[in-house]
């Protein structure tokens, strides 16, 4: 029997994601040591490995088949756009993806001026505003605080992860309008689901008796 190799992304959606496994019998113990510098982790009994990859690194390892199966955030799935099945919605790391930005802003989205929207993610901001919206945007990519960028004025808008919404607040913004609700998903390999369906689908089977 070969192993199935999982890709988790790292931090809290690990912990999660091993926390949920435990519960229907899958285990894992090398993984909870927290000095351990080993990068794959086995557990021989099931024939099952597992690694730890940052999200956005996970898709491109199950599209490739690196990985047979992902667990990782909608948002990254959504953003990096890669060939996979998403099979399950695990429920964990709920938050929403959302247009924000100053009270001010809200006429200017009403309205079909030319608009600059700041975001770490460009592909779920130009999907939603050319495709859902059918309007033009410029969109700026940035990689740090984005909630900055409307502040110091180099958008009008941002479209970004929302979890509490109290980052937004502090710093005068609000949420304008939501672009879809994110959670954690579990995603399969194209080829592996169908190499093993079984194994798969019985997996798929017993968590979601935990969802």
């Amino acid at each position: 029997m070969r192993y199935l190799t999982f890709a988790l992304g790292k931090g809290r959606l690990a912990e999660k994601t091993l926390e949920l496994f435990e519960k229907v019998g899958i285990t894992c113990e090398e993984m909870k040591d927290k000095n351990s510098r080993k990068l794959i982790f086995v557990n021989e009994e099931l024939k099952m490995r597992f690694f730890l990859a940052k999200g956005p690194d996970v898709p491109t390892y199950v599209e490739y088949g690196a990985a047979d199966i992902g667990i990782v955030g909608k948002d990254t799935i959504l953003e990096e756009g890669r060939k996979l099945y998403e099979v399950l919605d695990l429920g964990y790391g709920k938050c929403r993806m959302c247009v924000c930005g100053p009270e001010s802003a809200l006429e200017l989205l009403q309205h079909n001026q030319l608009i600059r929207v700041a975001t770490k993610y460009p592909n779920i901001a130009k999907d939603y505003f050319y495709n859902k919206k059918h309007r033009t945007v410029e969109i700026i990519k940035l990689n740090g605080s984005i909630e900055l960028a409307p502040i110091v004025g180099l958008s009008e808008v941002i479209v970004d992860i929302v979890e509490t919404g109290s980052t937004l607040k502090e710093n005068g913004l609000k949420v304008l309008e939501e672009v879809c609700p994110l959670s954690a998903r579990m995603v399969v390999n194209q080829v592996s689901m169908k190499m093993e369906n079984e194994r798969i689908s019985e997996l798929i089977r017993v968590l979601k008796t935990q969802l």
